[in-house]
């Protein structure tokens, strides 16, 4: 723990990211309300500023929504994961631009540190920053600079509520800066969850100002070291400092409830394969190799006969080749189907994860050599194509394991098929 007043900590946050994906290639719903929902379709992951003004709550299920939906016609959107991630990366990629050190928070959330960066005025830096993010990719965002990550995080609620969508502690004075926080509830505070909210109300704290200025002695006998670091934060006390560094997963985990119950071995098959593709690709990508799988199905807890099966393979070799994975979890997956049940959800879990680098050579590596070369063959065409050019036989059976997708936009800006056709006149 240290004062570092003179960090400058601004957090980029993409407005609505989802719906903000979407209305990209539907220019006619700006400034109307439009709902993102989750897989299956289940319930509101993402809403408009329009949408949360006519009443409709994050997390709630579609079809308690649906009354509020049809009355004030908010158009509805399945999630299209493929488009977010893109433009996820094109996002994080422009913000490289303004400063080498970035913390990548979340799809759509990011740290940068502007300290040692050249600049005549704060406000007009992080402005500028939104500026080319909105240009180069029509994504809106409101950026937060202040001289810890706790305070950008507020000063990123109050940017999102202004007309610039920027806003920065740095130069204000403090006795301006309590003024602001006396207007946040104690539940607005980073890593302030509802349970710590409640207990903070019942002794008499209900805004952010009333908590920078609790006695430290109480907060470490009633509290964790987290809280009081966090208090620290509000301080203008680095303690939680930006976390530049990747650190590798421990496991792997690619699972989807289906559209509709199987009971088919065929069908759960390929699920199970395509799942499998997905981690695969996913830990090649981040040059891990895995030594256990797990392989599960199970049917809806809400019906009679529960069943949840699961397998753990541990491999004699760790690998990341699509191939030797898929045939093992379609083994696996034989072992634990049982004839006759309804299932409604299947996955697959990599565990033991480790760096390509360390594995140990044996007496088919030449070999391995090959078929490294054959997955980054087949990685290249997918992204190049688009996910799926290339697939396992097994996983292009049929479309019953598929997720309900029937609001989906079809667009991936990442595969050229799909990405939306403009002509010139």
């Amino acid at each position: 723990m240290q004062p570092i007043n003179n960090r400058i900590i601004a957090l980029v946050d993409c407005n609505s990211f989802y719906v903000s994906c979407e209305r990209l290639f539907r220019p006619d719903l700006k400034r109307k309300p439009v709902v993102v929902l989750s897989n299956n379709d289940g319930c509101i992951i993402s809403r408009s500023t329009e949408a949360k003004q006519v009443g409709i709550k994050m997390g709630e299920p579609y079809f308690k929504a649906k009354p509020l939906i049809d009355k004030y016609k908010v158009s509805v959107f399945s999630s299209n994961y493929e488009l977010y991630g893109d433009m996820s990366r094109r996002v994080m990629k422009i913000l490289k631009n303004f400063s080498p050190d970035i913390e990548f928070y979340s799809i759509d959330e990011a740290f940068l540190d502007l300290t040692n960066i050249k600049m005549d005025n704060v406000q007009e830096y992080i402005l500028h920053i939104r500026k080319v993010i909105l240009q180069w990719t029509g994504i809106p965002v409101s950026i937060g600079a202040a001289n810890t990550k706790t305070l950008a995080k507020i000063a990123n609620h109050v940017a999102k509520k202004n007309k610039l969508g920027v806003e920065e502690f740095i130069t204000k004075d403090k006795n301006e800066v309590d003024e602001i926080l006396k207007t946040f509830p104690v539940q607005e505070v980073w890593g302030i969850g509802r349970q710590l909210s409640k207990f903070f109300n019942n002794n008499n704290f209900y805004n952010v100002h009333q908590l920078k200025y609790v006695d430290n002695y109480w907060v470490r006998k009633n509290s964790s070291v987290v809280v009081l670091k966090t208090i620290h934060e509000l301080n203008g006390i680095c303690c939680f400092p930006l976390n530049f560094q990747y650190v590798a997963r421990k496991n792997c985990c690619v699972s989807r409830s289906f559209g509709k119950t199987i009971t088919d071995l065929n069908d759960l098959k390929e699920a199970v394969v395509m799942h499998c593709m997905t981690a695969a690709e996913r830990i090649r990508s981040e040059g891990l190799i895995v030594k256990s799988v797990y392989i599960f199905i199970k049917t809806s807890r809400f019906k009679k006969d529960y069943v949840s099966r699961v397998q753990k393979v541990d491999l004699p070799i760790a690998t990341n080749n699509t191939l030797e994975l898929v045939n093992l979890c379609a083994k696996a997956l034989e072992n634990i189907y049982i004839k006759g049940y309804f299932y409604s959800k299947a996955g697959v879990i990599f565990s033991d994860l480790k760096p390509k680098d360390h594995y140990e050579k044996n007496l088919f590596s030449d070999q391995n050599l090959n078929l490294d070369h054959l997955m980054k063959v087949i990685d290249q065409t997918n992204s190049k194509f688009g996910r799926g050019a290339i697939s396992v036989a097994a996983a292009r059976l049929n479309n019953n394991s598929r997720m309900n997708r029937r609001y989906s936009s079809k667009i991936d800006t990442s595969f050229i098929k799909l990405a939306p056709t403009v002509r010139a006149y």
